[in-house]
């Protein structure tokens, strides 16, 4: 595994003051050495060096290499970093002296997947290093970090030690039943333990489904009949002309769409065909399309012209998104306000739309989201697995206050150790039987 060199320029591929490419691989510092001017071979390790990288004994250009030694290093092998200059041409040309040496090209990923695959970090870690690369907001960014640091490993253990602790005690039951200090286990007597366990899963589970909302935006869908404003009110948070205003009625009958950050809150904002009754086929396949995205939106945005009364068709909207989160939105606040309901008053005309922003804020509080809770699982895959894991556990929890016997129960056990094993990338055949080895003096 890893027996090759790799090297990749590992900062953006345009003019700037520097540009650093890094190599990683087996005696790396002794393959750097053939082409740069600067002694490391016996240099310590974490120590910058200055030199010339040469080429065919010619100078291509001045560096600073950086080398570090052993295990205790990013991809947990040795490592060289060259600084050189920023240049396009003259950043490609050092990678070419490196490839024409004899490294690889790195592989998408690949100085990550090597720390993985050699210990450094674990899967959720490597999973945190790309989300902190993509964050589009703050929030997103500091739940990266603390992947990054370990937090979700450190309670996925936490687990892992819990369930352990129960399944090691049947196995005990089960295949040395003759020892005389071991506690013979019923059902029962394991019920307390496991739904402890049970619970503390599915409140992970429960803090964990808004991260959707902090990683990748909250989906808003701006709905209403024709002609409330609802363009405007997208041109006004965009701070753009993306959708066109006109006083005909239909005008927008495909989806119009556009992302805006209020204070780090990112919104996916989609503007819709206004709804109403038609015989316009094209309108109608709109307004259509409308109503599902109001089903499909992590926030609606109701927009109704509050300088008019409320119309039928203001009603059934009214009831079509009592469901939904959404706002109420009232609309033309410049020509007054005859609607008499609890919603936020705005005039997307003269972009006078704070109200609105500060209540989306409010009502997506994402840094207490962040703050208040260690225990968050970051993506999909995570959420998957432990809800396999809880679902595992739920079943031998129904079983044991069933008392079906012990050794009919582990089975769903092992099938939740797997799944949270799995969410750290961690191989789950082997590792229980050296748990039972560990803590207890069985065959010994």
């Amino acid at each position: 595994m890893n027996e090759d060199i790799i090297v990749a320029i590992a900062t953006s591929r345009l003019e700037a003051a520097i540009s650093m490419i890094r190599v990683s691989g087996p005696d790396c510092i002794a393959f750097v050495q053939k082409f740069f001017t600067g002694k490391i071979i016996e240099k310590p390790s974490h120590t910058i060096n200055y030199g010339y990288i040469i080429d065919d004994g010619k100078r291509i250009d001045e560096v600073l290499v950086n080398i570090y030694r052993g295990t205790r290093t990013f991809t947990g092998e040795e490592m060289v970093e060259i600084n050189c200059h920023g240049g396009v041409y003259i950043t490609s040309r050092v990678l070419e002296v490196c490839i024409k040496n004899g490294a690889r090209m790195a592989e998408r990923g690949e100085f990550s997947k090597r720390a993985f695959l050699n210990g450094r970090i674990d899967l959720s870690q490597a999973e945190a290093i790309s989300d902190i690369i993509t964050a589009k907001n703050s929030y997103a960014t500091d739940l990266a970090l603390k992947g990054i640091s370990g937090s979700i490993s450190g309670f996925i253990e936490d687990l892992k030690e819990d369930l352990i602790q129960i399944i090691t005690q049947i196995e005990v039951n089960i295949d040395y039943p003759e020892y005389d200090d071991v506690e013979e286990l019923t059902a029962s007597s394991l019920l307390p333990r496991s739904a402890n366990l049970l619970t503390k899963m599915n409140k992970i589970l429960d803090d964990s489904k808004n991260i959707k909302l902090v990683k990748e935006g909250i989906k808003t869908v701006i709905i209403g009949r024709p002609n409330v404003g609802k363009s405007s009110l997208l041109n006004a948070l965009l701070r753009e002309d993306k959708a066109i205003v006109t006083n005909i009625a239909g005008t927008t009958r495909d989806i119009v769409e556009g992302s805006i950050s209020i204070d780090g809150v990112v919104l996916n904002m989609i503007d819709t065909a206004g709804i109403r009754e038609t015989d316009d086929i094209i309108e109608s396949m709109g307004v259509e399309k409308s109503k599902e995205l109001i089903h499909q939106a992590d926030l609606v945005l109701l927009v109704i012209d509050g300088s008019q009364s409320l119309s039928s068709e203001d009603m059934q909207l009214l009831e079509l998104t009592e469901d939904a989160t959404r706002i109420i939105v009232l609309n033309k606040a410049d020509q007054g306000t005859k609607v008499d309901l609890d919603g936020i008053v705005i005039s997307a005309k003269d972009n006078q739309i704070s109200t609105l922003t500060e209540e989306i804020k409010k009502m997506f509080e994402l840094g207490k989201i962040i703050d208040n809770n260690d225990h968050i699982l970051t993506n999909a895959r995570q959420t998957m697995l432990l809800q396999r894991a809880s679902q595992a556990l739920k079943q031998a929890v129904e079983a044991m206050e069933m008392m079906i016997p012990t050794d009919l129960i582990v089975t769903d056990l092992y099938e939740c150790w797997n799944n949270l094993k799995e969410i750290l990338g961690e191989k789950a055949k082997e590792d229980l039987l050296d748990e039972l080895f560990k803590r207890f003096c069985i065959g010994k």
